[in-house]
C-alpha cells in the first residue's frame, strides 16, 4: 500500500482515509479470491470476535458455511467449549442446521426458539424423522399452550444432503416453499432456503483438513492456560487465541511461551500444528514480542471497538488504520500476519484494513444485532427487535469471569470498568442476520480489489492507493436516504 500524497506526520483513522482507483484489468468482483493472507487461508478474511454476547455455535457454523471463523469466548468453561467445537464439527458444511422440536412442544416454546435463526422456522420431527414444519404464520392466533402437532405444516419439500445448489433452488422455485429439508436415510441433516442455496454457489465453506467446518477458540492468560490450551486442542480447535487488553506484558508473554510449548508438543504428537494468535497491540514493538514469544498471528487493536471505553478512561490506544499498517508491515517482516480488531462499521473499513496489509478482519458489535448472536431477542417499546452487547472488560464480563472468586474480590474486581456493560444492538431490517451482513462486507470488499487492480487480497495490499481526507470528505461519501 502507498499513499497518494506523502504520508502525514498523525495516525489516521479508517474514516480518515480513502482510496483512489487504479487502472484494472479484473473484469468482475466474482473474480477476486478473497482467501485470507494469515496463514489460515479461509476463503472469507473475516473472524468474529471472541465476545460472550456474540460469539457461540450458531454464530461459529453459520460464519464458516460463508468462509470464515468465529473465536469462542474464554469466559466458557472448557468442557462447554469442547461441546460446542464437536456440535460445530458435526455440522453439515451446506445444510443450515435446524431448529427441531417434538410434536408435543408448545407453541409459545417453538416462538421463542424461531427468532435464533434467520430462516424463522421450527422442524418438527419424531424419531429424527421430519414430520411437519412451523412459522410464525402457523402460530398466529394460536393457543400458545396448544402442540406444534396441532398447527405445523406437514407437506414438506425433502431431497438428499448430495443435492446442488441449484437442485435446491429449483425445488425450492417450483413448489414455493419457504425451505427445503435436506435428508440421509429419512433423517434430518438441515435444511436451505433459496437465498442460502444461492450463497452456497457463492461462497465456500471454511473447513478444516477433515472437511469439517473451522472454529477457533480463546484461551485467556491466567490460571492453567497451559491445560486449557492442551484440553482445546483435544477437543479439535482449529485457531487458539490468546488476548487481553494490554497484550504486550509479562503475564502475557509467560502465558503465550507456555501455550506454544504446549501447541509444538501436540503438533510433535498429532501432525497437526494449530496457528496460535496473541493480542492486543498496536505498535512494531508488540508484535515483535509476541511474535518471538510464538505467536503466528498477532490481533491488533487498543479502544476502536464499539463497546470499549479504553480510551476515553485512560488515554490509551492508537487510531486503527495507523495501528493496523504498521503492525502488519512489522509482522510482513518476521513472516507473520496480523488481524485487525474492532473500529470497523462499514464494508470500506474492512477493505482499509486489508490494504493496510491485515491478514483477516475481527468483527465484533457490527455482528451482534443479528439473530445468530448469542444474546436474546428483546424488543423495545416502539416494536424494535435488538440484542444486547457489552465489552469483555465491562463490569457485567468481569463478574461472569471471576463467578468463582469471593464475593469480596468479585465486588472489587467490578469497580475496574473499561467498557460499556450494556448496549442495545438493534436488528437491520434489511440485514438481520449475519449472512446478510457478509453478503454487504463481502461486495465492497470484492469492488474494493476490483478499483485497485487487484485479484487477491496479497495484489490488493500492493496496489492500494490511500489518500488523506478531512472529515467533511468523508461526510461527502455518505449516501442520503431522503432528499436534502
Amino acid at each position: 500500500m502507498k499513499f497518494l500524497k506523502s504520508p502525514p506526520d498523525h495516525d489516521l483513522t479508517y474514516n480518515d482515509v480513502f482510496m483512489t482507483p487504479s487502472r484494472s484489468s479484473v473484469g468482475s468482483r466474482q473474480n477476486v479470491d478473497l482467501t485470507s493472507t494469515d496463514g489460515l487461508a479461509t476463503p472469507l478474511p473475516l473472524v468474529v470476535a471472541n465476545m460472550t454476547a456474540i460469539s457461540g455455535r450458531r454464530m461459529a457454523e453459520t460464519i464458516a458455511r460463508r468462509g470464515g471463523i468465529a473465536i469462542l469466548p474464554q469466559d466458557i468453561p472448557t468442557e462447554f467449549v469442547a461441546t460446542s467445537i464437536t456440535r460445530v464439527k458435526q455440522a453439515h458444511t451446506q445444510f443450515d442446521t435446524a431448529i427441531t422440536v417434538d410434536p408435543t412442544t408448545t407453541v409459545g416454546e417453538a416462538m421463542s426458539l424461531m427468532q435464533k435463526r434467520a430462516h424463522g422456522v421450527a422442524i418438527v420431527v419424531e424419531d429424527g424423522r421430519p414430520i411437519g414444519m412451523v412459522s410464525p404464520a402457523e402460530c398466529e392466533g394460536a393457543d400458545r399452550f396448544a402442540q406444534v402437532q396441532d398447527v405445523m405444516v406437514r407437506d414438506l419439500s425433502l431431497v438428499p444432503v448430495t443435492a446442488t445448489p441449484e437442485e435446491v433452488f429449483t425445488a425450492l422455485s417450483e413448489r414455493h416453499h419457504k425451505v427445503v429439508l435436506g435428508v440421509q436415510d429419512d433423517q434430518l441433516v438441515g435444511l436451505m432456503t433459496s437465498r442460502g442455496a444461492l450463497r452456497s454457489a457463492l461462497y465456500r465453506p471454511a473447513l478444516d483438513p477433515q472437511g469439517r467446518l473451522m472454529i477457533g477458540t480463546a484461551v485467556g492468560i491466567n490460571g492453567d492456560v497451559a491445560g486449557r490450551a492442551r484440553a482445546l486442542l483435544e477437543a479439535d480447535a482449529d485457531v487458539l487465541v490468546m488476548d487481553t487488553a494490554h497484550g504486550h506484558q509479562d503475564t502475557m508473554i509467560d502465558a503465550l511461551e507456555a501455550v506454544h510449548a504446549v501447541r509444538e508438543e501436540f503438533a510433535g504428537q498429532t501432525g497437526r500444528r494449530i496457528p496460535l494468535v496473541a493480542g492486543n497491540v498496536v505498535t512494531a514493538e508488540g508484535v515483535r514480542e509476541l511474535s518471538e514469544a510464538g505467536a503466528d498471528i498477532v490481533k491488533v487493536g487498543v479502544g476502536p471497538g464499539a463497546m470499549c471505553t479504553t480510551r476515553m478512561q485512560t488515554g490509551v490506544g492508537r487510531p486503527q488504520f495507523s495501528a493496523v499498517l504498521e503492525c502488519a508491515a512489522a509482522a510482513h517482516e518476521l513472516g507473520r500476519s496480523v488481524w485487525a480488531d474492532g473500529g470497523v462499521r462499514f464494508p470500506r473499513d474492512v477493505a482499509l484494513a486489508l490494504a493496510a496489509g491485515a491478514g483477516s478482519v475481527m468483527i465484533g458489535s457490527w455482528f451482534a444485532g443479528t439473530h445468530e448472536s448469542t444474546g436474546d431477542m428483546l424488543v423495545d417499546h416502539q416494536g424494535r427487535r435488538y440484542k444486547e452487547s457489552f465489552g469483555m472488560a465491562s463490569a457485567r464480563a468481569v463478574r461472569h469471569r471471576t463467578m468463582s472468586q469471593s464475593p469480596f474480590d468479585r465486588a472489587r474486581a467490578a469497580l475496574f470498568e473499561e467498557g460499556i456493560s450494556s448496549s442495545r444492538m438493534y436488528l437491520d431490517p434489511a440485514r438481520p442476520g449475519v449472512e446478510d451482513l457478509v453478503d454487504f462486507i463481502t461486495s465492497g470488499v470484492r469492488s474494493s480489489c476490483t478499483y485497485a487492480g487487484a485479484a487477491d487480497l496479497t495484489e490488493f495490499h500492493e496496489r492500494a492507493v490511500v489518500g488523506v481526507q478531512s472529515s467533511a470528505g468523508f461526510e461527502e461519501g455518505r449516501p442520503l436516504h431522503s432528499s436534502w
